[in-house]
């Protein structure tokens, strides 16, 4: 796994330079996750030929103009989201130099997935155009709760002493990293760690770093730079966010058998990351430090944080139909322009390290950074094919594709970072392809109460990773169950739970860095294991009219 850590690695490295963005920040923007109504959840939002519901209007227009009534309803939800940390070992024998212990967080988050209204406006005519239907909905196409946390013992590697060896591989100068003006200049995760003390230069060298977690030895002549001794290390990440959609629908009936309708589709998108690295010296006698002037101190602990937050807003349009050719089946397909996205986002570092000594203590701070810039989200294309029974059952399948690789970064006008740009956007051609969903959806109806469940497969767009190199396929799933109730009146209500299989994600918090003079590796730096897991419930309250 250590490849694939790498390519993690190198990525959160671009991204903390100041924040750069990667092809992995465009499948962030784009990348859907449709929840909607507990009746469209329950049945794993297979309606693309079915209709009728306010959820599934995001996925197929004319869904809208199934319904020969009017309707309004309004979706609460919880989500409860667990992730389990622990390091991987890098030794055939499974021994962890690292992260040894396992960690469970648990987080929950309220939210309103889905609210909207549709007017149906009947013709009286007996064949031809038999129905319109207006509406406005708003339902979530994606979300974010996470709280990842893994902690451990660490005699071998820092997070300081990384941070040192790369800005010496680089070959910064102290003197310029000191400057006032220094974040316009160099990383700010190298700026914060030179103002709060992580890093220093050493021996009178202005290009040659050690970190503070680190001991200078000096051995007949020759320079050794060493862990001082064993630290207690952690890492925190939290992520916050959702990705909503704000459709004004338009659906036409014709003839009860062609359903047909259009979607202007606004996004609006908020994602909140914050993340944190502690280091503590399990013993401080062990990190001696001397001063220039003969002095002594004594490392204690230290913490570095960064914080990214982004907007995002866009447009699109999407067209599809819904088609009944008789005998209890229904076909449908719907296709989605790309989406013009506006990105706002912004972004900090800050620092501290601490001595026994108080008076040695050291903090720091970036500035608050900020771009605005545009985006392509990709052309989606979903077809489906349902199967109803009577008023007494259905089943219904859903394909949904999206090319990825259409994923593309602009800028308005003219400006130094075209060139980023044009790399970044050709990493996209190279990382993605197709996105391939499979859902399932199937209901039974015993008088006012419905039984559903659903089940939901998405394959994964990466195809190769930063190198070019191919990536195996991986997929996500889930799956759902639910209850209806429709009174002999307006009134109906749904509920629905569904369960996301637990996914795993491998990240390292800082990069190698202990090599010998062949440039093999000395020691490894901690990789963990992240498998995250989440059950949603929903209740839809509706009335139709």
């Amino acid at each position: 796994m250590r490849k694939a850590a790498l390519i993690f690695l190198l990525t959160v490295a671009a991204a903390v330079a100041g924040h750069a963005q990667t092809a992995y920040d465009a499948f962030l923007f784009s990348e859907n996750d449709y929840e909607g109504t507990a009746r469209t959840v329950a049945m794993g939002n297979a309606f693309t030929a079915l209709g009728g519901d306010l959820g599934s209007i995001n996925l197929n227009p004319a869904g809208s103009a199934v319904a020969k009534y009017s309707q309004f309803s309004i979706t609460p939800s919880l989500t409860f989201t667990t992730n389990t940390t622990q390091g991987v070992s890098p030794y055939e024998d499974g021994s962890l130099p690292y992260f040894e212990k396992q960690y469970r967080n648990t987080s929950t988050s309220f939210s309103l997935p889905n609210f909207g209204i549709t007017f149906n406006w009947e013709t009286g005519r007996k064949s031809g155009l038999k129905g319109l239907t207006f509406g406005f909905v708003s339902n979530c196409s994606n979300s974010w709760n996470e709280d990842a946390y893994a902690a451990g013992r660490n005699s071998t590697t820092s997070f300081m002493a990384s941070m040192a060896a790369n800005a010496t591989a680089n070959g910064y100068l102290g003197s310029e990293l000191n400057m006032d003006d220094a974040y316009d200049y160099y990383p700010w995760k190298d700026v914060v760690g030179y103002h709060s003390g992580m890093i220093s230069t050493f021996g009178g060298y202005n290009d040659q770093f050690v970190g503070a977690s680190e001991l200078i030895i000096d051995h007949n002549g020759n320079t050794e730079i060493v862990l001082g001794g064993p630290l207690q290390q952690s890492y925190g990440r939290q992520v916050r966010g959702r990705k909503n959609e704000y459709i004004f629908n338009l659906g036409a009936n014709i003839s009860d058998f062609l359903y047909i309708g259009a979607n202007v589709g606004i996004t609006a998108m908020n994602y909140d990351y914050a993340e944190y690295f502690k280091e503590a010296a399990e013993d401080p006698s062990d990190f001696e430090i001397e001063l220039d002037n003969g002095s002594r101190m004594y490392f204690d602990r230290m913490k570095y944080n960064y914080n990214y937050y982004v907007e995002t807003s866009g447009i699109y349009g999407k067209f599809g139909f819904i088609l009944t050719p008789g005998a209890g089946l229904r076909i449908g397909a719907a296709i989605q322009t790309p989406t013009a996205t506006t990105v706002a986002e912004e972004w900090s570092h800050s620092g501290k390290t601490e001595f026994t000594e108080s008076k040695y203590n050291a903090s720091a701070s970036s500035p608050y950074g900020s771009d605005k810039y545009s985006f392509r989200e990709p052309w989606r294309a979903n077809v489906g094919l349902a199967y109803t029974i009577g008023q007494f059952a259905v089943i219904s399948a859903d394909y949904e594709m999206c090319d990825y690789s259409t994923m593309k970064f602009k800028r308005e006008s003219f400006s130094d970072y075209h060139d980023y740009f044009e790399d970044i956007n050709n990493e996209i051609k190279t990382i993605y392809g197709m996105s391939h969903m499979f859902r399932l959806g199937a209901e039974m109806k015993f008088g006012a109460i419905a039984v559903r469940g659903g089940y939901g497969r998405t394959v994964s767009p990466e195809k190769a990773d930063v190198f070019g190199d191919p990536l195996p396929k991986m997929a996500t799933q889930n799956a759902s169950f639910g209850l209806g109730f429709a009174s002999k009146g307006s009134f109906f209500a749904d509920a629905a739970v569904r369960y996301c299989f637990a996914t795993q994600e491998y990240f390292m918090p800082y990069d190698d860095y202990m090599y010998d003079a062949n440039g093999d590796l000395l020691a490894f730096a901690p990789e963990i294991l992240n498998t995250r897991s989440a059950w949603k419930a929903m209740l839809t309250i509706g009335w139709r009219f």
